[in-house]
């Protein structure tokens, strides 16, 4: 559903609008921080390491010179970073159009975040929770339509959300919970939008998936094993699989910047096998569009954070 050809170039100018993205030191973020200055945007580029940032930064502005640019501690493993990182903002910027969710950690051994929660479930799904509602008063302030962008997986199709065990203390697997934490981006994006509907705002959700980008998601897992075998494989699967990068960004840039965007959609590779190719409009897992799951997380994530959003709940 949408032109064959798309690709970043045919981004509409962001001259005069303000963009955060998680994550925004390499792989899809990197890529995605690229086009939207070079379009025009002031990225926040929001890192966990802010060594890594600035070299990102340096990046950035080697190849865009007029590269509009901040770089901002963030570690969405840590609730306290994240509430830290919204005061931050709303300190400094009066406005923002674009909210990118994209971070992430990918099938890694089963570890806690600073706030006791599984990793992967943490870091992908609460942290990005947490922040959304933190600055949600500065996205409805700003004039004009803003969007919220929350990166997820083809991973969500064979995710569960375990209410018994969110936190998978009683039995771990890796892809098991990985799985779990992309279906919740897309259940939070989904409820996400059916609540900014019911208070008529003016923010849209949207969800996306990069198919299969060779970054250095696929490596950290191996590499945190100190499995040398499996990363070797992962490196042979993105030279032989994956399509670039920059590529896996253009259906995050479609979903936060083409008009045609409504709010409530699931955007990701048209080509082959949905892992590369030009962004379109797709369909989710039957499980990812079950709403009374969506409310029951919805319920579940403010608890956990402490994070409230000032929406009404959509109507059954």
């Amino acid at each position: 559903m949408t032109d064959d050809n798309w690709t970043a170039a045919a981004m509409p100018d962001q001259s005069g609008r303000t963009v955060v993205v998680t994550g925004a030191n390499s792989g899809i973020g990197l890529e995605a921080t690229k086009a939207f200055a070079s379009a025009g945007a002031h990225v926040v580029m929001a890192c966990r390491s802010t060594d890594r940032g600035e070299a990102a930064r340096d990046e950035v502005t080697e190849a865009y010179p007029g590269a509009s640019l901040t770089v901002r501690e963030l570690d969405l493993a840590d609730l306290d970073s994240v509430a830290a990182f919204a005061d931050w903002f709303e300190t400094e910027f009066d406005a923002l159009h674009v909210l990118a969710n994209n971070a992430g950690v990918m099938a890694i051994p089963r570890s806690e975040t600073a706030d006791g929660f599984e990793t992967q479930f943490g870091v992908n799904h609460l942290g990005h929770f947490a922040l959304t509602g933190r600055l949600l008063g500065v996205l409805r302030r700003t004039s004009g339509q803003t969007r919220v962008v929350t990166q997820s997986s083809r991973a969500h199709e064979s995710g569960r959300i375990d209410f018994e065990d969110l936190q998978h203390e009683a039995e771990y697997g890796k892809w098991e919970a990985y799985g779990q934490s992309k279906l919740a981006n897309v259940l939070f994006a989904y409820e996400l939008d059916r609540r900014l509907r019911a208070a008529s705002a003016s923010v849209t959700s949207v969800t996306c998936h990069p198919g299969y980008a060779a970054t250095n998601l696929q490596l950290r897992g191996p590499q945190a094993e100190g499995s040398r075998l499996r990363l070797l494989a992962m490196k042979a699967a993105n030279a032989l699989v994956g399509q670039s990068a920059e590529q896996g960004a253009w259906p995050l840039l479609y979903a936060a910047t083409d008009p045609s965007i409504d709010g409530g959609e699931y955007v990701g590779p048209g080509g082959l096998l949905q892992m590369r190719g030009h962004p379109e409009r797709q369909q989710s897992s039957e499980r990812s569009r079950d709403e009374a799951t969506a409310r029951r997380l919805w319920t579940v994530s403010e608890d956990r954070t402490g994070v409230a959003f000032d929406l009404p709940e959509p109507s059954a």
